[in-house]
């Protein structure tokens, strides 16, 4: 029996002992990572592209320091592949600019960490789908803008482009990296991990209006500001948060003014006003 205990007890000191070495290992390779980009001066060429892009010029100086810093951790530490062609510098930082945004200001240097692999196509991305209704089996066929599982991100290239230098309501790059943000805890359904306080308030304005949402859809008629959202947006709760992500980011100024609660509770959330942003800028322009 005393054997027994000493085995259990070598056994559990060995992983502990494993346990320690991986935690100094990663702590070290996050350490050397650090080191790496921080003496990375961040390239003209990604800065030249930036300036084109919404909201980067609006930024404060810290918030763009703290915004580069993240676009080169980002492009570091994710895989990014083109299929059926070749992944560019334009690529890599309009990808990374638009998932490292939204989470400017979220907790830690949050940067996707369970993320590992980008997938660039050309274009649209046809995906086939078998659906079985009453032993009947059909074949259907989808084209998609972006898909994201929780370590991989598929975007079209052709719509990330056609996106990216204008605020349009629509960004795939925002709506997919909301999934990933949503799938930080395991589980994407439209509760992405949020202080406590901010709870209350994104069941009752998150989830309320998703509600209202859904049964607009089931009448499929007097949809009213409902429009703004769209119909995809109530497929699920995680589709919902992604969809208002993007219209948080692309069209806030008329989410603020139909849905003011739900414009509020994002920018809690993501700790950004993109909505003061745009008039500041405004009030500059009038200026001159």
């Amino acid at each position: 029996m005393k054997a027994y205990y000493l085995h259990m007890l070598l056994f559990f000191a060995f992983l502990l002992f494993v346990w320690v070495g991986v935690w100094i290992w990663g702590s070290y390779r996050e350490r050397r990572l650090q080191e790496k980009i921080a003496h990375t001066p961040f390239p003209e060429t990604y800065r030249n592209l930036l300036r084109k892009f919404p909201y980067y010029t609006l930024l404060p100086d810290a918030d763009r320091t703290k915004l580069q810093h993240s676009i080169l951790r980002f492009i570091e530490t994710k895989e990014f592949k083109g299929i059926g062609l070749e992944v560019t510098d334009e690529m890599k930082a309009t990808i990374a600019y638009y998932a490292c945004l939204p989470v400017l200001h979220l907790p830690g240097d949050f940067c996707y960490e369970q993320l590992k692999t980008i997938l660039v196509y050309p274009s649209d991305i046809v995906l086939d789908h078998v659906r079985e209704e009453g032993g009947i089996y059909s074949k259907e066929r989808f084209l998609i803008e972006g898909q994201s599982a929780s370590d991989t991100v598929v975007l079209a290239w052709h719509e990330v482009k056609a996106q990216a230098y204008h605020l349009r309501r629509n960004n795939v790059v925002i709506h997919e990296f909301a999934h990933e943000i949503d799938f930080i805890d395991g589980m994407a359904d439209g509760v992405p991990p949020m202080e406590k306080s901010l709870y209350d308030a994104w069941v009752r304005h998150l989830f309320g209006t998703y509600e209202r949402l859904r049964q607009k859809a089931m009448q499929n008629r007097a949809w009213g500001k409902y429009k703004l959202l769209g119909e995809y947006a109530a497929t699920n709760e995680a589709e919902f948060f992604a969809v208002v992500s993007e219209r948080f980011f692309e069209s806030p100024e008329t989410l603020k003014k139909h849905f003011p609660e739900l414009y509020e509770t994002l920018k809690a959330f993501y700790r950004l006003d993109p909505y003061a942003l745009l008039h500041e800028e405004a009030k500059r322009s009038d200026a001159k």
